[in-house]
């Protein structure tokens, strides 16, 4: 080898490794400014509140499941009603029914719960549209809150 020979290699890997380097790092320090800036609204000001209201309604469902009779929420597509049935201990309950549409909240609907003598309340669905809702059944007897959820689909022949 003559020294000619030795001056015209040239070695990139110094070049590449320190690139690799800066563009990682150039990289990482956009990641964090990016995830730095986003807005978090996860986080309430009124959390606490909001998680005692939450645990309410999960002691209510509790309730609702160990009553001896239990609460139903059927769906009868041959009538185009949803009958509801309370415990006959629960005759004179107050409480809400509330229709919620997953793919439309325009569609969500909030009924007064308002049983007859036998403890049922049938609602009419030939105004609903089809597809998936939620029902929730929240009602109240001798100041203890009770509360039943339950999906439903819609069928129209």
């Amino acid at each position: 080898m003559t020294p000619n020979d030795m001056k015209s290699k040239f070695n990139f890997w110094p070049y590449g490794i320190i690139l690799t380097f800066v563009i990682f790092v150039s990289g990482t320090a956009g990641l964090i400014v990016l995830a730095a800036s986003q807005k978090s609204d996860l986080i309430d000001e009124n959390y606490y509140e909001q998680e005692i209201r939450y645990q309410g309604r999960i002691d209510s469902q509790e309730r609702a499941k160990q009553l001896a009779t239990p609460a139903t929420i059927k769906y009868d597509a041959s009538k185009d009603v949803i009958a509801i049935a309370l415990p006959a201990e629960h005759a004179g309950a107050t409480g809400r029914i509330t229709l919620y549409r997953p793919s439309g909240a325009e569609l969500d609907q909030n009924i007064d719960l308002a049983l007859g003598t036998d403890c049922t309340q049938n609602l009419d669905t030939s105004k609903l549209q089809p597809g998936l809702w939620k029902i929730r059944i929240t009602w109240t007897v001798q100041k203890l809150e009770y509360s039943l959820d339950q999906k439903i689909i819609i069928k129209r022949s």
